[in-house]
Parts: structure tokens; sequence; C-alpha cells
């Protein structure tokens, strides 16, 4: 058996896919304005690299070897929260025997009491019943051929999930209890070995309103893409403590991308569907699951 020390140093914020960057911020890019529905749509860009023990948005980190046939050899799970599942977060030994491997390892954030991701394969991993969270990815293959030699492997971990966040400009009022976000394409289960979803049916989250009555509210949904840019149709409702919709907002043609956050700014707690959304694209430097 090999033993192998494994050390996920840092993931990078910005996929490959997206080249034209620069070290802080790309100003450059032309705003889009489209009006659809009464929203009115811009974009913008982020990049941002650090270490996974120093950003909290990641809460676990999944850490896996399938041999040639797909079948597992070893995985683990490690939680920032529980500190007997570690001795440095990010860093992982495991003895392996000889062979050919495929790695993959996954940071993600994570809710208290929710189970870990399931990953069945380098190609499946999900959130199952869960809500979706943000998610880096890092795949790999991985050679053993001698039994007496250590192998040190540095895992760079890139994020691959999109991101929709609601911010309201009017108040939360005191009968709003949570919000309904249900997007028509998407998913919840993604592939390692891509980054993309696994399924383009869409699903339903429900988020409880964290925010005070009387005050604003930001309301976070993540999702995996079939394609590494996807306009996806979203249909938002607030709802009372039965469950039944005290505002109705539809939303057509949504530009979501791999590791950028869409935000739709606007008034959301009123019945009546006046004003307009003000929506850009952007990924914050850090965002506390919690």
């Amino acid at each position: 058996m090999k033993k192998i020390s494994i050390i996920a140093l840092a993931f990078i914020a910005t996929a490959a896919l997206f080249t034209s960057c620069n070290k802080d911020r790309i100003t450059g890019v032309a705003n889009v304005r489209i009006h659809v529905n009464d929203f009115t749509i811009s974009q913008d860009n982020i990049t941002k690299s650090t270490s996974v023990a120093d950003y909290s948005g990641v809460k676990a980190i999944t850490l896996a070897f399938f041999k040639a046939d797909g079948t597992e050899q070893y995985q683990v799970t490690q939680l920032r929260s529980d500190a007997s599942t570690y001795t440095t977060f990010g860093d992982f030994d495991c003895t392996l025997p000889m062979g050919s491997y495929t790695m993959v390892v996954l940071g993600y954030g994570l809710s208290n009491g929710e189970p870990p991701i399931t990953l069945t394969s380098p190609t499946l991993a999900t959130f199952g019943d869960n809500p979706a969270r943000e998610t880096f990815v890092a795949t790999q293959a991985v050679n053993i051929t001698n039994a007496n030699d250590a192998v040190d492997i540095s895992a760079t971990l890139s994020r691959v999930i999109s991101k929709l966040k609601i911010a309201t400009t009017d108040v939360r009022t005191e009968n709003a209890q949570s919000v309904r976000v249900t997007f028509s394409a998407g998913g919840k289960a993604f592939n390692p070995s891509t980054g993309l979803a696994t399924s383009n049916t869409g699903f339903t989250n429900t988020v409880t309103i964290a925010s005070p009555v009387g005050n604003t509210a930001g309301i976070i949904s993540y999702l995996f893409l079939a394609t590494d840019e996807q306009n996806v149709d979203v249909t938002i409702d607030v709802l009372d403590e039965n469950n039944v919709s005290l505002s109705h907002r539809e939303v057509s043609n949504v530009p979501l991308k791999r590791n950028r956050m869409t935000i739709l700014t606007g008034s959301l707690f009123s019945a009546s569907g006046s004003g307009s959304f003000q929506v850009n694209s952007d990924w914050l430097d850090d965002y506390n699951m919690n």
C-alpha cells in the first residue's frame, strides 16, 4: 500500500474558461442593458485567489480516489467545524495500492446539520435534498507505480457553480416568512470532471428570510449550469407561514455563468410588480455560508 500526502493548497476562484481578467477586477466590460419584464441587466467580472484554509465559504472538503473501472478506492470528508476530522484543514494522508486512479477533490459550503455532498464517481456528485452551496472542484489522474516512495499531490480547486442573489429594495413585511425561487433549468447534481450539471430540468429552492421585519433582505440560491453560460427563467414567490404566495415575480432569460453571481435588486415584498430590478453578475470576495 502506498502512503500519499494530499495537500489542497489553494483554489482559483475564476475557472479556466474565464481568461480575460486582471489582478483585481475587470472594469472595461461593457454593460449590457436588456428590458425584460422591467428588469435591467448588466454584467461584471471579478477574480480571486486564496487558500482553502482561509476561505470561510468552504465548510467541507471531500477527497476520493476512483479506480480505472470507476469503482471507489478511498473517500473521506473533512468538516471545518469538526476538528476531529483533520489535523490541518485541507491536508490529507491516506494509503493506496499501486495502480491508476482518478482523484476528485471537492471544496464546498455546508450549513450546520446538513450531510456532506454525495460523491459516487468522477462524473457524479450531488447535494441531494439539501440546497446547493458554493462548490470548488479539482480532478486529476494519479498513478501509483512504486510502493516504497511517498507521493505528494497539490490540488488546485476551481469554482464551478453559479450563484443568484435577490437583494430587496423594500423591507420585509411581518407575514413574509420565506422566498421560493424556481429555476427553469440547471440542477443540484454535477459532473466533477466538467463542473457542469448532470440534468437541465431546473429545481425549486425555498429560503427562510433571515432579515428582521422592517429590513431589506438578501436571498441566496446556487445552481449548476448545463453549459458555461446559460439564460434561465426565474420565478420568485414570497411565502407566508402557510406557504401561501404573498407576491409573485417572473424574470425571463436571467444570464447566469459558472463562477459568477447574478444579483437581482428591486422591490419584492409588495404585491404589485411596479418598479424594476437591476441585474448584474459578480462574485463576492468571501461569502460566509452561515
